[in-house]
């Protein structure tokens, strides 16, 4: 796979959105929207600080342009990600008529481009999104591992004889929250995967 000295550039905006993410508090991921060399549009995830599950980077960076643009129909875009997309972003990538994705890495639980699903390589769909993955990949992966290691350091695991989990956040509080589940404590959201 080649890729051109612009989608580098757009792919280091994208990271650069990714780390605002994280400082944010949010899973870092960063996105950008370009056309003919223009960005259109760049943002991070914003779920928890929007209260909004759809606030993916992709679904803001489609917003913000659809808007700029004047169109919810967005042709001969490129969408830079630094996360492989999930099955709600690939709609809106299909829904908007972007022309190209190109994401730094995979995310093997719910990633629809080739990770848990082929959603772009569906025969059936109106329009078919191009793809490449693989730009920026090992800095992508490194910043995720870099939060979430972070993300785990911040909450303490205690596991009660009911099945649920106690997190316990460096300043000392706890929430309550079932196998699997995720509450917020204290400003901070802690989450486990615990095997059952």
């Amino acid at each position: 796979m080649s890729f051109s000295e612009w989608d580098r550039q757009c792919m280091a905006l994208a990271l650069e959105e990714a780390h605002r993410a994280a400082a944010r508090g949010e899973v870092p991921v960063g996105a950008v929207l370009a056309r003919d060399q223009n960005v259109l549009a760049n943002s991070g995830n914003a779920q928890i600080e929007l209260q909004d599950p759809t606030a993916h980077a992709e679904i803001r960076v489609l917003r913000d342009a659809a808007v700029r643009e004047g169109n919810y129909r967005l042709p001969g875009t490129t969408l830079y990600v630094s996360l492989e997309p999930c099955t709600m972003c690939c709609g809106a990538l299909v829904h908007a008529r972007v022309k190209t994705l190109i994401f730094g890495t995979r995310e093997p639980r719910s990633g629809a481009v080739i990770s848990a699903a082929q959603t772009l390589d569906n025969p059936l769909l109106n329009h078919r999104v191009q793809w490449q993955e693989g730009l920026s990949e090992a800095e992508s992966a490194a910043l995720l591992r870099a939060f979430f290691k972070a993300r785990r350091s911040v909450c303490q695991l205690r596991v009660h004889s009911t099945g649920n989990a106690m997190a316990r956040s460096d300043s000392g509080s706890s929430v309550s929250t079932s196998i699997g589940g995720a509450r917020r404590s204290s400003g901070r959201v802690c989450s486990f995967n615990i095997p059952s």
